[in-house]
């Protein structure tokens, strides 16, 4: 499972010129779900995004986690992440999960991001977003949770 963290000021999901979820300052995390993916994957991901050190002390250091600061979360579904982009000047998705499983598995880390994190908001698996953000830095981390051998 892949989650590209953005650290913002704000962010906010639109569909159809109406906002269905917005926060303050915080993490937007775009997430892509890859073959061989579950349960397990989302979980080890939201406790990466939750625990991740990249809001600044105060010195200046990215030493404080979203636990440490309480900002938002927005978690937004973005099945382009799991693109095979090696070769051709065309993308494959053929290590994207199947949609269905994608769906479930996105549907069940913002489940689980909700629980643990009140402050948790989230796009739609499948639908036309616009995603707006003000890039906090910019601080932009790729994180990836893959199967445990």
């Amino acid at each position: 499972m892949i989650g590209l963290l953005q650290r913002v000021r704000c962010a906010s999901v639109a569909i159809a010129g109406r906002t269905v979820d917005a926060i303050g300052p915080g993490l937007l995390v775009l997430v892509g779900v890859q073959r061989g993916d579950g349960e397990t994957q989302a979980q080890r991901l939201l406790e990466r995004l939750l625990g991740y050190r990249v809001f600044p002390d105060d010195q200046g250091r990215m030493n404080l986690s979203l636990r440490d600061t309480g900002g938002g979360l927005l978690l937004v579904p973005q099945f382009t992440l799991a693109a095979d982009t090696d070769t051709g000047s065309r993308a494959s998705f053929t290590t994207a999960a199947e949609p269905a499983l994608a769906k479930s598995l996105f549907e069940a880390l913002v489940a689980q991001a909700q629980t643990a994190w009140p402050g948790t908001g989230s796009g739609v698996f499948g639908a036309d977003m616009q995603v707006s953000l003000v890039n906090d830095g910019p601080v932009t981390f790729w994180l990836e949770v893959g199967p445990r051998p």
